[in-house]
């Protein structure tokens, strides 16, 4: 039976995930997509916590990530065999990236400023080769028509956005390099929270749901495999997968 002759009806977790994708993908039905995009939110949330703390705020990562998985959803291919996990993960990952490397470009002044700094640039040279020194603020606000306090604020504005180079020397001696100081995450770091989020939602499931777990998610079976498996229905696996989703999602927001 093709998937547009189903007629899925509520609650729609009596359906097998790929069911519903490939019910989406055929017929763009909005409420699938919509409870797709519900039930798979904590993986942008634990993503988005990963990112955090960088200079973001978690509330806009982790708007960035749930766009990036209202994508996914639409972009998934059920047909090609892989879970929508494992093509939803890195398709966040890459966005959020994105989004950091987009953050991270030299911002661009507006054009009536820019005007003006090249104004005072003049201004200083000329004055430089006049007084023979460094003129001050106000000496250069006089002579292009600026109170001090304007001058001095174009001139931060102006170095605010220009990029310095990681190689450039620093210290009292001039014998450190500016990428010394900069601070790097350990990759170390980022398995350690796996591992201790892993524990601890493992160390609270019986045998049944530890098996159900690494079948699943591990050894990537279908729940149609699992359950025959183990000797039980699909509709078991179904509606014990979502009761082990929701402890993990617990424990996520207990960390």
């Amino acid at each position: 039976m093709r998937s547009t002759e189903l007629k899925i009806k509520k609650p729609y977790e009596n359906y097998d995930d790929e069911v519903l994708f490939r019910y989406y993908r055929d017929t763009k039905d909005v409420r699938i997509r919509n409870y797709l995009v519900e039930k798979y939110l904590f993986i942008p949330k634990i993503i988005a916590k990963k990112f955090a703390n960088r200079g973001v705020e978690y509330d806009d990562i982790y708007q960035v990530a749930s766009l990036a998985l209202i994508r996914a959803v639409d972009r998934y291919d059920v047909d090609r065999g892989y879970k929508f996990s494992s093509y939803a993960t890195p398709t966040i990952v890459g966005e959020i990236k994105n989004y950091f490397r987009d953050k991270s470009k030299i911002i661009r002044l507006p054009r009536s400023n820019s005007e003006l700094l090249k104004k005072i640039g003049h201004a200083k040279s000329q004055l430089t080769q006049q007084l023979g020194r460094i003129p001050t603020a106000k000496e250069i606000g006089d002579k292009v028509g600026l109170d001090e306090e304007k001058v001095i604020e174009l001139i931060e504005s102006g170095l605010s956005v220009q990029a310095d180079s990681l190689d450039r020397m620093i210290g009292e001696q001039g014998d450190k390099q500016l990428s010394e100081i900069i601070g790097k995450e350990e990759s170390c770091f980022t398995r350690i929270e796996n591992r201790d989020f892993m524990e601890k939602c493992i160390d609270n499931l019986n045998l049944l749901e530890k098996r159900v777990i690494r079948e699943r998610f591990f050894e990537e079976k279908t729940q149609r495999e699992v359950a025959e498996g183990i000797g039980v229905s699909q509709m078991y696996i179904s509606r014990l997968e979502r009761k082990l989703l929701e402890k993990f999602r617990r424990v996520l927001k207990n960390m």
